[in-house]
């Protein structure tokens, strides 16, 4: 391969708001990221993920097909 066909792929620093700090590799160029959800703290990964069902969705469709 071409060396100069490819860009440069360094290894950065990412910041989440909930103050988790991980290093990845990016061709960016940035040499520090700042993230607001992180697989620390988002809600389907830890595992406390809400279902907010505000018109009632979910219970219509249990009534709806319980009988079946």
């Amino acid at each position: 391969m071409k060396a100069e066909g490819h860009p440069n792929f360094v290894e950065v620093q990412v910041t989440c708001s909930c103050g988790n700090k991980f290093a990845t590799r990016s061709t960016m160029g940035k040499q520090a990221y700042h993230i607001e959800v992180c697989s620390e703290c988002h809600p389907f990964w830890t595992g406390k993920q809400k279902v907010l069902d505000t018109a009632g969705r979910i219970e219509r469709f249990k009534q709806k097909y319980a009988a079946k």
